[in-house]
């Protein structure tokens, strides 16, 4: 097994101190205390029985209890950057306060014992270290020294500034002056460092005076960034989903809100939902505005053509069976319900599915202007239209079992050395499979029951309006006699 998952390894890079971190939202200083591993696969179809998130689970097994290290292993995110399968967003003013709701809300997950958490890591880093200079401004004040005089000083002898530019016959570079390294690594030597600076109080005299006169230097630790989300303080809470629960990333999502919604907030603050949890409701939201906006685009067209207002209700029932498909084909193969490539699915499904009911009215009222009484006529229509439908309803399934079982043909191989390779399960199955199973699985469902439902209901509304109409009538032809 290690051999295979060995041959199954295209690289390994390291990185220490620099891009060490989440390539999605990397660190914005060196961070010499981070380092990080990648492997890189080949693809999926050379790399036989070997399964990556099974190779995944053993290196965090293996790397688990290491002391003095966090380590945390994880699968590379695709696409656009969403952030964690589980974020939380504690927003606020005051960081005191957001460090003791952080610190509430790790201790309630840590105890609920909720299964399929990774790690949870939050990005407010407390423990850099930092130097300041602080300045006795009475003493500056008394020599006639400010304190932009003093920052610039320190900036030039440590960072440098340019002076000057070298220029040869090709190009220029810059001439940065600062002090020696020997000079400039030992805090005793800055204090010692004298400040030059021109005494306005005594006629604009150049004077030097030595740092430690007017400064002393204390050590502390601060933040290492504050992060703004909405222009509000946020410190957001973060991990991944385990390898067996991917699958649960939105029940486990929901157990963590349960847990937390027991926190009593001070006025001001709020915990809420970020990562991809937020991103799934934007995009659910978009799908949804997009379905009903195609849904009445929809119905405008078939109400034109049809010259009726409860035809195309009748054909808009093909949609309604197409969604129970949808959920009952995911339900009973047990696969994993996209909310973007399943909302993509379903919305082409309300493009797709009407043309079974629009092949079977256009044609019942057909038959109807041809003389045939309304049963006669929706029987007559069904048997026609039965083929056509059939037809065109498995040509699309056909169509999307390629997709959806990820079948990649290799034409390299096909017309340079004439063997006809097929491969399953690429890597592209893994985008679009979703999407195609959607398509199937509504496709077949409504297509089906479309050839007996859509002539029921057919037949049910002609027969309510003939009824509403026929009494209309014998209302009318009951005042004209009254009136005669």
């Amino acid at each position: 097994n290690e051999t295979n998952s060995m041959s199954a390894v295209n690289s390994v890079i390291s990185n220490v101190g620099k891009n060490a971190g989440d390539p999605f939202f990397p660190d914005r200083s060196a961070t010499p205390h981070k380092s990080k591993v990648t492997v890189a696969f080949v693809s999926k179809q050379d790399r036989g029985t070997v399964n990556s998130q099974e190779v995944l689970g053993k290196i965090r097994d293996a790397l688990q209890g290491i002391p003095g290290t966090e380590i945390s292993v994880e699968r590379e995110n695709n696409g656009p950057p969403t952030g964690k399968a589980i974020t939380l967003e504690v927003t606020g003013e005051d960081f005191a306060q957001l460090r003791v709701i952080e610190k509430q809300v790790l201790d309630l997950i840590q105890k609920s014992g909720i299964k399929g958490i990774d790690e949870l890591k939050s990005d407010l880093v407390t423990n850099k270290p930092e130097i300041l200079v602080n300045i006795d401004r009475e003493k500056a004040s008394r020599e006639g020294i400010s304190s932009a005089t003093i920052g610039m000083a320190l900036r030039t002898a440590l960072f440098g500034t340019e002076v000057s530019k070298f220029r040869d016959n090709e190009d220029e570079y810059p001439i940065q002056l600062r002090l020696r390294p020997e000079d400039r690594s030992q805090i005793d030597d800055l204090l010692s460092m004298n400040i030059t600076f021109r005494d306005m109080n005594m006629g604009g005299v150049l004077r030097s005076v030595p740092l430690a006169t007017v400064a002393d230097i204390s050590y502390s630790s601060t933040f290492s960034q504050i992060n703004r989300k909405n222009d509000q303080r946020t410190i957001t809470i973060s991990s991944d989903v385990t390898a067996d629960y991917k699958e649960k990333a939105t029940e486990i999502n929901q157990n963590i809100l349960a847990v937390v919604s027991k926190i009593k907030l001070p006025s001001g603050y709020t915990i809420r939902q970020g990562g991809e949890q937020e991103e799934q409701m934007a995009a659910m939201g978009f799908l949804s505005s997009a379905f009903l906006i195609a849904i009445a685009m929809i119905y405008l067209i078939l109400a034109a053509q049809f010259n009726s207002i409860v035809k195309p209700f009748i054909i808009f029932f093909t949609i309604v069976l197409s969604l129970i498909g949808v959920l009952l084909g995911f339900l009973l193969t047990g696969k994993t319900f996209s909310v973007i490539m399943s909302g993509v699915g379903i919305i082409a499904l309300a493009g797709i599915v009407v043309k079974n009911g629009i092949l079977l009215i256009e044609f019942i009222d057909e038959m109807r202007k041809r003389g045939l009484n309304l049963r006669d006529a929706i029987v007559e229509g069904g048997s026609t239209r039965l083929t056509p439908v059939l037809l065109t309803a498995s040509s699309t399934v056909l169509g999307m079992v390629p997709l959806a079982l990820g079948m990649a043909f290799d034409f390299g191989a096909l017309f340079v050395d004439l063997k006809w390779v097929v491969h399953f399960g690429g890597d592209s199955a893994v985008f679009w499979n979703i999407l195609a199973w959607t398509i199937i699985y509504g496709l077949i469902f409504s297509t089906v029951l479309t050839l007996v439902i859509v002539p029921c209901m057919y037949y049910i509304s002609e027969r309510i309006q003939e009824k509403i109409l026929g009494r209309k009538e014998s209302k009318l032809q009951m005042a004209e006699e009254l009136a005669v």
